[in-house]
């Protein structure tokens, strides 16, 4: 890929955790990544900066409990606009029963907190680069 990948990563609804949210943002930075943060946002919001920023990648974090309802919404708006390419991941902590729910609404992948900042950088250049191939 000749470009950086563009990341917007938004804090779900009213969710008042911002702290894993800016680290993350940060090392994707580090990572080579362009990162946009929106704080917190509304999905609408979120897509129209996605659309504005033309982002790769939307990341959404939550700690608020918000996430089954909040997060396909995303998603949902995102194709309603004919965006599917843009791959939407999240982060927080995400009880494990409901990650499968997440991944069936179109949330590609959901990463704990303790999880490696390489682990999420790999994921999203694998899935961005497939995207774009095809």
């Amino acid at each position: 890929m000749d470009r950086k990948i563009k990341v917007v990563i938004a804090k779900l609804g009213l969710d008042i955790h911002w702290r894993g949210a800016v680290a993350v943002s940060r090392l994707l930075r580090d990572e080579g990544m362009e990162v946009v943060y929106l704080g917190n946002q509304f999905p609408e919001a979120i897509v129209n900066a996605a659309v504005q920023e033309g982002a790769d990648v939307v990341g959404l974090s939550t700690l608020g409990g918000n996430h089954l309802t909040v997060g396909p919404k995303v998603v949902r708006l995102l194709k309603e606009k004919g965006l599917e390419q843009i791959l939407v991941v999240m982060g927080g902590v995400i009880p494990p029963d409901d990650i499968p729910l997440l991944k069936k609404a179109g949330i590609a992948e959901v990463f704990g907190p303790e999880t490696p900042i390489k682990d999420i950088a790999d994921f999203i250049r694998k899935q961005v680069g497939s995207r774009i191939a095809s």
